[in-house]
């Protein structure tokens, strides 16, 4: 199941440079991620410093 960002997001950006495969990017108002695109590898989770990337 892919990633998804919660609004608790803070905009920071350093979970779209660790995606590997370039599905993470800044929407209307904050960071998502394209699950079409989500290898589900959990880079982003771990890089996130607010802790607002989960499984969804």
């Amino acid at each position: 199941m892919a990633y998804v960002i919660s609004d608790a997001c803070a905009c920071c950006g350093s979970c779209a440079d660790q995606c590997p495969v370039g599905a993470i990017s800044m929407g209307a108002e904050h960071y998502e991620i394209d699950a079409d695109l989500c290898a589900e590898c959990g880079a982003c989770a771990d890089q996130c410093p607010v802790e607002a990337i989960s499984q969804g």
